[in-house]
């Protein structure tokens, strides 16, 4: 790789970090393609990004973003995953690493945060973006279906009182 290369890469990692609301970093040693393929997929499903990364250009990427506090952590077999859904991310990412054990969550960064890897864990565990939009609006229509059915019932009673009525006139 040039440097010309080398110096897009960065451009583009450090992009991606600059949109990123989440990121999470592992370790990934002794995982097949079939296998990296496999989490790319979940990932991608998720709305999130996977990439391996050479390590020193991604801590030169991180320089001038909100994870320049995650530099250290990038030693060895390093993939990155990132997401503008701060639990897409780590959900994916966890499910894959129970699962598989040639996958370690070494940590990662929630805006200016560092997150440990229980950290990280316990992120995956609340519920994702849409989940909590769904439970707003359950909430939020919960009140007026309420509303329907009392200001109904009077009217479904009227309406037996005078089937039942018609039925003794009859």
């Amino acid at each position: 790789m040039n440097r010309a290369q080398k110096a897009d890469l960065v451009d583009s990692l450090r992009q991606t970090f600059q949109a990123s609301e989440v990121v999470v970093i592992t370790h990934q040693t002794g995982l097949t393609v079939a296998e990296v393929e496999n989490l790319r997929s979940k990932v991608r499903k998720a709305g999130a990004g996977y990439k391996v990364t050479k390590n020193r250009l991604a801590r030169l990427a991180l320089q001038g973003t909100p994870y320049e506090n995650l530099a250290d952590r990038f030693t060895g077999p390093t993939s990155v995953t990132t997401s503008v859904d701060p639990v897409a991310a780590a959900k994916v990412i966890v499910e894959f690493a129970n699962a598989n054990d040639k996958l370690t969550i070494v940590g990662g960064g929630l805006g200016e945060r560092a997150l440990s890897p229980d950290e990280v864990k316990a992120l995956a565990k609340t519920p994702s973006l849409d989940e909590s939009r769904a439970k707003l609006v359950g909430l939020l229509q919960a009140p007026a279906s309420r509303m329907v059915g009392v200001l109904s019932a009077p009217a479904g009673g009227l309406a037996r009182i005078f089937a039942a009525r018609g039925e003794q006139a009859e």
